[in-house]
C-alpha cells in the first residue's frame, strides 16, 4: 500500500485487535503480535467507530454477521474463498474439504486452506469456522485458543444459551491496557 494507512486498536476479549483501513473499507485485522509497525500519526480511532461498534456487538453475542465495507485485495481465487467464508452460518463449522468441494475444487484442499489462512480480516471474515475433516481445530493466525474461543462464543449465541464475553486467557502486555477503541 502506498500513502498513510489509518489504523486503530480495538480492545477485544481476545486481546487488542489492530484494524487498518483503505479507501474502500477495512483492509486488515491483526491479533496481538501480528502486523506491521504502526505510525502514530495515522492512528484514527474515530474512523473505526462502526467496526468497533460491530465488534463489540459480536463479542457481546448480539451480532452474527458483520455489515462493513471491506477492501481485501488478494488474488481472484483468494477473494472467492473469502466470499464463501462469509456464507458459513454463525455457530457452524465446515471442513476444508467441504469448502473446497463447495468451491468446485475438490482436489484443491491445500490451495483453499492456504487462502483461508491468508484471510486479512479474521473474525469479520469468519475463517475460524473452518476445521479439519474430523472436526479438529487446525491452523489459525490468532492461535488455536482464540479460534476455540470464537467457536464457543458462536455456539452459545446460536443455541440461545445467553450472551457473554469470551475469556481466552490473560494478555500479558501492559501496553494493551485501556479502553475498547484506542
Amino acid at each position: 500500500m502506498s500513502g498513510p494507512v489509518p489504523w486503530t486498536i480495538y480492545e477485544s476479549p481476545l486481546g487488542p485487535l489492530t484494524l487498518h483501513s483503505g479507501p474502500r473499507g477495512l483492509t486488515a485485522l491483526h491479533f496481538p503480535g501480528g502486523g506491521v509497525p504502526l505510525d502514530e500519526e495515522n492512528r484514527a480511532p474515530l474512523a473505526f467507530a462502526e467496526p468497533a461498534r460491530q465488534l463489540e456487538e459480536y463479542f457481546a453475542g448480539y451480532r452474527q454477521r458483520f455489515e462493513l465495507a471491506l477492501d481485501l485485495g488478494g488474488t481472484p481465487f483468494q477473494r472467492t474463498v473469502w466470499q464463501r467464508l462469509l456464507a458459513i452460518p454463525y455457530g457452524s463449522t465446515v471442513s476444508y474439504t467441504a469448502l473446497a468441494r463447495a468451491l468446485g475444487r475438490p482436489g484443491g484442499v491445500r490451495a483453499v486452506a492456504a487462502a483461508v489462512g491468508r484471510t486479512p480480516v479474521p473474525v469479520i471474515v469468519p475463517c475460524h469456522r473452518v476445521v479439519a475433516s474430523d472436526g479438529a481445530l487446525t491452523g489459525y493466525l490468532g492461535g488455536l485458543q482464540r479460534k476455540q474461543a470464537l467457536l464457543d462464543l458462536e455456539r452459545r449465541g446460536a443455541t440461545g444459551v445467553g450472551h457473554s464475553t469470551i475469556r481466552p486467557g490473560p494478555v500479558n502486555d501492559p501496553a494493551c491496557a485501556g479502553t475498547r477503541a484506542r
